[in-house]
C-alpha cells in the first residue's frame, strides 16, 4: 500500500460554524437540496460520531452510484471533522481509501477557510497521479460551492 498526501484549502463567505454544520451535522438534509442534480440522498448509520457511516447516493447518470464515508472524528467545538471514503465513488481499483482531515477556521474577510489534508491510500504498486488528485479536488470543490450557494440563498439554514 502506498500513501499520497495533499493539502487543500477552500475559502467561503459563510461563517466557519455554519459551513461546518452544513457539511457535517446537517449534510443529510443540505446536500440533496444544495445539489439535487448530483446527490439523491444521504443515509446515516450511527449517531454521526466516530465509526458512523454516511452513504451518499448520487443521481442517475453520474459516474458513481454512491460513496460511503466512515466518520473518524467530529469535534463541533473545534470545528474539525475527519472521515474516510471506504467504499464506492472514486476508489476503483487503485485506491483502498481516501482520508480527509478538515478544519474550519475564520477567514480574513469574515467568512471561513476549510483546511483539508487528503490522504490517498493506494492498492499495491498503483500510482495515483497529480491529475487524478486534481480531479478529486474539483469534485470536492463543487460540493463545497453548491453548499455555499445554497446557504447564501437560504440564510436561515444551519444557523
Amino acid at each position: 500500500m502506498g500513501l499520497v498526501t495533499y493539502d487543500f484549502e477552500v475559502t467561503s463567505p459563510i461563517s466557519p460554524a455554519r459551513l461546518f454544520k452544513a457539511l457535517t451535522v446537517e449534510s443529510g438534509k443540505v446536500f440533496p437540496k444544495a445539489s439535487p442534480h448530483a446527490i439523491k440522498s444521504v443515509e446515516l448509520q450511527g449517531n454521526g460520531g466516530p465509526r458512523s457511516i454516511a452513504k451518499i447516493n448520487f443521481a442517475e447518470g453520474l459516474p458513481y452510484q454512491y460513496v460511503k464515508h466512515e466518520i473518524e472524528s467530529h469535534d463541533q467545538d473545534n470545528l474539525s471533522y475527519s472521515y474516510s471514503v471506504i467504499e464506492g465513488g472514486p476508489l476503483g481499483d487503485k485506491l483502498e481509501k481516501i482520508s480527509f482531515e478538515n478544519k474550519f477556521v475564520a477567514g480574513a474577510d469574515g467568512g471561513s477557510v476549510c483546511k483539508s489534508l487528503l490522504k490517498f491510500y493506494t492498492i499495491g504498486d498503483c500510482v495515483f497521479t497529480e491529475e487524478e488528485i486534481k480531479d478529486q479536488i474539483q469534485r470536492m470543490d463543487r460540493v463545497y460551492k453548491a453548499v455555499e450557494a445554497y446557504l447564501e440563498t437560504n440564510p436561515d439554514v444551519c444557523n
